[in-house]
């Protein structure tokens, strides 16, 4: 059995980091399926997805901190010259996170940890609406 499923969610860019857990559970809940993979990605080249513990001091300062230290804003990106933008470093960011994450169901549920929650980065250099998308595959 497959089932999918899509959501948006509103950012404010600059490394927003994005609690996403009780949407993708929604949807996991609504699938059936007891025993299976389930996949999040979000649509687009400036955004990632990953777990992390959905903790103030990470979801504020931390993550934002160590994207800045390994992609800074305003240096150099040879992407900025092609579409004369200013968000080279949300690309290099996204990259190197990813797009998407797989989690486990088990017995009708995801095999998340106590502290581990999904989470939407969306490091570009706006606000936008993020589309994500759930796919499940299972019995």
């Amino acid at each position: 059995m497959t089932h999918s499923g899509r959501f948006q969610v509103g950012t404010q860019g600059n490394t927003d980091v994005i609690d996403i857990t009780d949407d993708v559970a929604r949807i996991a809940a609504q699938s059936g399926v007891r025993q299976g993979l389930l996949v999040v990605f979000v649509v687009g080249s400036t955004a990632g997805i990953t777990t992390t513990e959905a903790e103030p001091g990470l979801l504020t300062h931390d993550l934002k901190a160590f994207y800045d230290r390994i992609a800074p804003a305003g240096q150099y990106y040879k992407h900025e010259e092609t579409w004369h933008d200013d968000n080279g470093h949300a690309h290099v960011r996204a990259s190197a996170l990813g797009p998407s994450l797989t989690v486990p169901i088990v017995d009708g549920r995801m095999t998340l940890g106590t502290w581990q929650q999904i989470v939407l980065l969306d490091f570009d250099t706006r606000g936008r609406r993020r589309e994500v998308v759930v796919q499940i595959v299972g019995e």
